[in-house]
């Protein structure tokens, strides 16, 4: 049910759908991305033990971001490395999303609220690299999760 979205080879995202549902921890990234995500779902009742992080140098190369739709409609444009735009995605409240390669822009359908977590602290101009998006006209139809 987690969609992988996939070019040549590399992710370029995950979707996480709203409906979603599983029981315990599932990490849907691979152990190598520098930002890890995981869906839990847990009973009451269920303990998860007190504990403190390690301070642990970490190598963050690429920066992958993590949108969690709280309200609204986004389409999310996918584009390779190489800048070709590939395919368009519709998220809706509750959905998730990993951008993890190739590039991406946005256009909001509906009024949205979502929420964006990525490494930091971020770079501004020195972290990406805009280009000219695809023509509303070249738009594929977007996918639903």
């Amino acid at each position: 049910m987690v969609v992988p979205i996939e070019h040549r080879g590399e992710l370029l995202a995950l979707i996480i759908p709203a409906r979603f549902r599983e029981p315990g921890v599932h990490f849907v990234t691979p152990p190598e991305f520098s930002q890890q995500l995981a869906y839990m779902h847990h009973p009451a009742g269920k303990q998860i033990a007190p504990h403190v992080h390690n301070d642990l140098a970490r190598e963050v190369r690429l920066t992958q971001e993590v949108l969690l739709i709280k309200s609204g409609r986004l389409r999310v444009d996918l584009y390779s490395n190489e800048r070709d735009y590939l395919e368009s995605w519709e998220l809706g409240p509750g959905d998730v999303i990993l951008l993890s390669g190739g590039g991406h822009g946005f256009a909001v359908l509906e009024d949205v609220e979502m929420f964006e977590v990525k490494q930091g602290p971020y770079g501004a101009n020195l972290d990406k690299i805009c280009f000219p998006g695809v023509g509303e006209d070249q738009v594929k139809p977007p996918r639903r999760p």
